[in-house]
């Protein structure tokens, strides 16, 4: 079971960009999808979305989100874990957050999580095999496997 989520946010944009133009549902749900709208350093493409839950924000035909989202599972039905059913929930709130006209949150529970823990676990034997910051512990009594 894995407990590590990839969050994402639609559309990314910085507090001083004044003007971007305004997107649709299907721009919405693909650029959900997108590594680059992910708060995460994985590429989601490597790996497979056990479950996916999207909060979409803003005046939009819940229809049109039900159909893009499941245009998007289809579409990209590789990357789904096919033994999990109806691994995908949508919500949509009618009040668009402050200063955008729609937006989408994503939270993905996705195998690619494993290019971050790789990484972490490659960094830290590193350091563990050059003893770095060991002495802190063991100055305060720990053992260095603990």
């Amino acid at each position: 079971r894995l407990h590590f989520f990839v969050p994402g946010f639609v559309p990314l944009t910085s507090r001083g960009s004044q003007c971007y133009r305004a997107l649709t549902v299907p721009e919405l749900t693909h650029q959900m999808f997108d590594a680059k709208n992910m708060m995460a350093a994985c590429d989601p493409r490597h790996g497979r979305y056990l479950t996916v839950a999207a909060l979409f924000r803003g005046r939009m035909s819940m229809k049109e989100v039900d159909e893009q989202m499941l245009n998007i599972q289809n579409k990209n039905s590789a990357y789904f874990a096919e033994w999990i059913p109806h691994n995908c929930k949508t919500a949509v709130c009618d009040i668009p957050p402050r200063g955008l006209k729609m937006s989408a949150t994503f939270l993905g529970n996705t195998t690619a999580i494993q290019e971050i823990l790789r990484r972490i676990t490659e960094q830290f034997s590193t350091m563990f095999r050059r003893k770095a910051f060991l002495h802190w512990y063991t100055g305060e009594g720990m053992d260095e496997m603990e």
